[in-house]
């Protein structure tokens, strides 16, 4: 189903690029508001329609077939791009609707500039292309502030934008904030007004104008405006919302055909100096799969834009303020990370300090109760749940059940209650009574049932409870009908033995092939410690580690079948742990000299191996 997304956007984006007419912009040969004008020119001459026919505008110009597809109307102030909206609404001809006393009430008309400011002027009433259809109750806490970044926050909207102090250096009144999925649309919006309303546009009053009809904004707007556009770039969203709007008014945004025009107008002068890097960053609150990164922000002859953060060598974000949460990490696992800052005109400073971070192990003794530790999502009714003991003692069972959410949206079902005890280090299996006995025996099972909780799919959450309190999860409960794991199995990762009421698929699963049930109850939960590694786990001749000793980097490959590797200090200490076909380079960097256990585990037998690093 992603591919397929990524397939469709991929083609929009291509159609979007070829429906600019031809030769529509070959007069826009200058620079800087030389530019500016000649654009004007281009799209000054747009067919007006009437304050009421935005509506109709919008039934083409603004339908979500990005995010949920589900053809509503997209609306950036309740738009949650990466989860199930908070609410929608059909696209419909005319809204008469609504006290707006609450989100989801009803929609209206958003002038992303203000009415106000231009006096409700025709064209500007109704230029769809800086006009947005957008919730009654968000619309009214916007009001007529200008966008900008929120320093503290007085009001946020259900999909976090955001009302409260301004960030911004030189401004000091109330802004409202969009999320950074849309703050790009917007910035490229207000860039269009600009150009569009040049003969205008200098005797407009609003904050974030400077009364000329050249920059038009104040300096400390403007370069907020650029930062924006960099850090969102143009979106099939925007590229097809622009063709739409262009099949009705006859004029484009030219910003959005050609996103490098907004540097040619509004930042010409070549820039060849780069930002300072930034300094002084640190971590704060780590946890097993969390950190939370700040710095010390960097100069720049002109204005820093952006920062971009890097997980060693992968750029993990890019963001416009000097702190950003880091999730998906493993436990007990050493990262690091640097910081770069940018400028407008992409001047990219050399990185700061780099930092080491090791986030914290999770041991039996640090086992706070039972947990999800395997999710088997197979052909027809080959579904299975595991649950583990990492406690320290036996758990009575008959105030946890496990319950499931429908397609990702609705409540929790009823559950099926679980029985009897889970002795510690033990594991307990719940399967649909029709699974198959290739993937898993009833009769082994603790519990063989035909309840619908055990009837899901990918995108179904299934979630522990005890007492009735949610304690852990596998999915997003409201997370959509978007598939989370699908036609896959799920284990989770040795060093994970706690449950976790947020679905970390990457920082605490591995996925294996759909039908992989040969796990199931295998083995007995236990802590990897000093003297359980010394119960001999038979050691094959067919696992070979070297070089042996080693600088760090060694390779291990085992002959047999695909397999992973789990690295442990003397103390029996989670180090690190990486899945291979059947060989693997591995890069041990940052830890003391000395001898470590490389315990080699593939679907038949596990081997424990030493390593002398120097």
């Amino acid at each position: 189903m992603k591919l397929k997304l990524l397939l469709l956007l991929v083609l929009l984006g291509v159609l979007g690029h070829a429906q600019i007419p031809a030769n529509y912009y070959i007069s826009s040969n200058g620079t800087g508001y030389a530019l500016k004008t000649q654009l004007y020119n281009i799209i000054k001459n747009h067919t007006v329609k009437s304050y009421d026919e935005l509506y109709t505008t919008y039934q083409t110009s603004d339908r979500d077939y990005f995010y949920e597809n589900d053809g509503t109307v997209l609306d950036m102030y309740s738009e949650k791009p990466s989860a199930k909206d908070p609410y929608n609404y059909s696209s419909g001809s005319t809204q008469r609707c609504g006290s707006y006393s609450s989100e989801g009430n009803c929609y209206n008309r958003e002038h992303i500039i203000p009415q106000s400011s231009f006096n409700s002027s025709s064209p500007m009433v109704s230029d769809a292309h800086f006009i947005t259809p957008t919730d009654g109750k968000v619309n009214g806490q916007r009001s007529n502030y200008p966008h900008g970044n929120v320093a503290t926050a007085s009001w946020t909207s259900l999909n976090g934008s955001k009302l409260g102090t301004s960030a911004e250096s030189g401004y000091t009144g109330t802004v409202f904030e969009p999320i950074d999925e849309f703050k790009g649309d917007i910035a490229r919006m207000y860039f269009y007004f600009a150009t569009r309303y040049e003969t205008t546009v200098s005797g407009y009053s609003y904050p974030m104008f400077n009364g000329t009809s050249n920059q038009v904004f104040t300096t400390t707007f403007l370069n907020m405006l650029l930062a924006w556009n960099a850090l969102d770039p143009v979106s099939p969203r925007e590229i097809a919302r622009n063709n739409a709007i262009y099949a009705i008014q006859n004029n484009r945004n030219p910003y959005i055909d050609h996103p490098e025009y907004v540097q040619k107008v509004w930042n010409p002068t070549t820039d060849t100096t780069a930002p300072s890097a930034p300094t002084n960053l640190a971590a704060a609150n780590t946890t097993q799969t969390n950190t939370n990164l700040s710095w010390t922000a960097a100069t720049d002859n002109i204005a820093v834009t952006t920062y971009e953060v890097y997980q060693g060598t992968i750029l993990k974000a890019t963001v416009t303020n000097t702190n950003y949460a880091v999730t998906g990490l493993s436990a007990a696992t050493t990262y690091n990370f640097i910081v770069k800052a940018k400028d407008a005109a992409g001047n990219t400073s050399s990185s700061s300090n780099t930092l080491l971070v090791t986030t914290s192990s999770n041991t039996s003794n640090t086992a706070t109760d039972l947990y999800f530790s395997e999710y088997v999502e197979g052909s027809a009714n080959n579904k299975a749940l595991e649950i583990s003991n990492a406690t320290t003692s036996t758990v009575n069972l008959s105030i946890y059940s496990i319950k499931k959410q429908t397609n990702g949206s609705g409540s929790w079902s009823t559950g099926i209650p679980l029985s009897g005890n889970l002795s510690k280090g033990n594991k307990y299996i719940i399967v649909n009574s029709s699974i198959t006995t290739n993937c898993y025996s009833t009769a082994a099972a603790n519990i063989s049932t035909t309840a619908a909780e055990m009837t899901f799919n990918g995108n179904d959450a299934v979630g522990l409870f005890k007492n009735g309190i949610l304690i852990d999860i596998i999915g997003t409960f409201n997370g959509g009908t978007s598939n989370f794991a699908a036609d896959v199995t799920l284990r989770r990762k040795a060093s994970i033995t706690s449950p976790n009421t947020q679905f970390n698929k990457t920082g605490e699963w591995d996925t294996f092939s759909s039908d992989t049930c040969n796990n199931l109850g295998s083995k007995t939960v236990q802590a990897i410690t000093k003297s359980a590694i010394s119960k001999d786990e038979a050691d094959a001749d067919e696992v070979l580690i070297y070089p042996n000793p080693s600088q760090g980097n060694f390779t291990v490959y085992n002959s047999n079948m695909p397999f992973s590797v789990t690295i442990y200090n003397i103390l029996g200490q989670f180090i690190q742990q990486e899945n291979s076909s059947n060989s693997s380079t591995i890069q041990l960097t940052n830890i003391p000299t000395g001898t470590y256990l490389i315990k080699v585990s593939d679907e038949t037998h596990t081997t424990i191996k030493k390593i002398l690093i120097n």
